[in-house]
């Protein structure tokens, strides 16, 4: 049965609200996945033919799409920031709502909608942080049917070699593709999510069998000269692996 349901965050940053701006319009690359930049007027055209209801740079952003495209899902979607300054413009608050209308599996759709979102906008704040302005090579994909198993991300968190209690902040040695060991900090780790970050990349692993969906990754590489599709190969490979038994 067809529900509404909205998804609200808000959170302060170390980022100018014009970073944010430019994070939140043209920069998705680096923390969520390459999108269209909106056209930049009120009535225009925004990602996944979404329309523009407010633009007002760099304080308030929104686009609204219905029967959004290939999600048979939803029939609604919008999205709305707001950003204002803080401490004179040197840091920016910012406000967050995902709204719509989910179709079917309403619980379901919204546990997984709203555990996305907190790690979504953690890897915002990352980006903005750490990595803001540079070049990014964006990949992702998911892994292979056997990810879908109720102990599906358990597997890959051993897989990185990772300790079940490690802590966020915690710097370690994670084995990646060919047992290459990567120095990396876990900048967030819960039972659904785990993110890695090297000195050049945001490295995220998706527990989405939990929503009954294969594990997912992506990797964010701001490395110079970096390759999207020579780390989609690795680590798509060292998916594989993990679930090839």
């Amino acid at each position: 049965m067809s529900k509404e349901f909205e998804i609200a965050r808000e959170f302060e940053v170390d980022a100018t609200p014009e970073q944010v701006w430019e994070a939140i319009t043209n920069g998705t690359g680096g923390w969520l996945w390459p999108m269209e930049a909106p056209e930049p007027r009120e009535g225009g055209t925004g990602p996944f033919g979404s329309t523009i209801t407010t633009w007002d740079p760099p304080h308030r952003y929104t686009n609204r799409v219905e029967d959004v495209e290939g999600i048979s899902e939803q029939t609604l979607n919008q999205l709305d920031y707001t950003v204002e300054p803080r401490d004179d413009g040197r840091r920016a608050w910012v406000r967050y709502v995902h709204s719509g209308i989910f179709v079917d599996d309403w619980d379901n759709q919204y546990d997984g909608a709203a555990k996305h979102t907190d790690f979504y906008l953690h890897t915002l704040r990352e980006y903005l942080t750490r990595f803001a302005t540079r070049p990014v090579a964006f990949a992702a994909f998911d892994g292979p049917d056997a990810s879908k198993a109720s102990d599906a991300f358990a597997a890959v968190v051993r897989a990185l070699g990772l300790p079940d209690d490690t802590a966020e902040g915690a710097r370690v040695q994670a084995r990646g593709p060919e047992g290459q060991l990567l120095d990396a900090v876990v900048d967030f780790h819960n039972p659904y999510f785990v993110g890695l970050r090297t000195d050049d990349a945001l490295i995220r692993f998706f527990g989405r069998n939990h929503w009954g969906a294969p594990v997912g990754m992506s990797i964010h590489d701001f490395a110079p000269g970096a390759d999207a599709k020579r780390n989609e190969l690795a680590w798509q490979g060292w998916l594989n692996e993990t679930f090839s038994s």
